[in-house]
């Protein structure tokens, strides 16, 4: 597991004229809630297209044709970050 990486950002992208906006926003409290300071924070990129994906340090760990569990989201994001709850 990697050392904790205050710096690490999530980013998810999101379709706006499909209407992912609220998608978005709940999956960005969620990261921001569980893992509070222990990462630099959860940016949203506006996108087209039905693009719906979620990048940690440059890396897609999520995109909208897989199945979304938020816990091992959760646990993904931790892996690539090192920060815990």
């Amino acid at each position: 597991m990697p050392e904790s990486n205050k710096n690490s950002t999530v980013e998810i992208q999101y379709c706006v004229p499909c209407g992912h906006l609220p998608r978005a926003l709940s999956i960005q409290e969620s990261i921001l809630e569980h893992f509070g300071r222990n990462i630099a924070g959860v940016t949203l990129k506006t996108g087209g297209d039905g693009i719906f994906t979620i990048h940690v340090a440059g890396e897609q760990i999520y995109e909208k044709s897989q199945e979304f569990d938020l816990d091992a989201l959760l646990g993904t994001i931790s892996e690539k970050t090192g920060a815990t709850a």
